[in-house]
């Protein structure tokens, strides 16, 4: 079974990278270089020393993950290839734990990814001779949060996939509940007295 899920996860990443499409490269080039140069630049040591980059990588997986689990199963089924996958010798639950792993992996590898290219952008600016370095909780909360965000995103995202009859309807019902995951809580405590 571990080999059928391998079988199906390793054929979702494939696709998410889009290993022959430029634009598929640029876009990932372009987060990281957002996320792991531009923003730790912009914030200084302050993006390794406060406990607020947590806010920051909690919802950098949410949106990876949504981009490529929302053509999960809604894709297959667009492309008329999920009735025949579903025909092969691969058990259902490989298929689903595949593709749900597929999602994670990307969403929070390259968050991951990110993080370290900022623990380099910083120590390179505003090192000075010394490595600056997350503080440790800090540093484990940022990869727990991360892998839980990115699991909740997952999850969801494929059981809205599962429902869904396009991408595009997959995708906006996956965006609206992001936005509403993180903007209803900022609001909601900034009208707070």
């Amino acid at each position: 079974m571990l080999t059928d899920i391998w079988t199906v996860m390793r054929k979702e990443l494939q696709e998410a990278f889009n290993l022959g499409d430029r634009v598929g490269k640029f876009g990932i080039l372009f987060m990281i270089l957002s996320f792991g140069v531009l923003l730790p630049w912009q914030m200084g040591t302050a993006w390794v020393e406060s406990p607020i980059t947590l806010i920051y990588w909690s919802w950098v997986p949410l949106f990876l993950v949504n981009a490529v689990v929302a053509d999960s199963f809604a894709g297959e089924r667009e492309r008329h290839t999920l009735e025949t996958l579903l025909a092969s010798r691969l058990p259902d639950q490989a298929i689903l734990f595949g593709k749900l792993l597929a999602a994670l992996v990307y969403g929070v590898g390259l968050t991951w990814i990110s993080l370290l290219a900022g623990l380099v952008t910083i120590n390179l600016t505003y090192g000075a001779g010394r490595f600056l370095f997350y503080p440790p909780l800090v540093a484990l909360g940022v990869i727990g949060i991360s892998l839980l965000s990115g699991g909740l995103a997952a999850s969801a995202g494929v059981l809205v996939s599962l429902r869904a009859k396009t991408v595009q309807q997959a995708t906006q019902v996956l965006s609206i509940a992001v936005m509403l995951l993180i903007f209803v809580p900022t609001f909601g405590l900034q009208a707070l007295p």
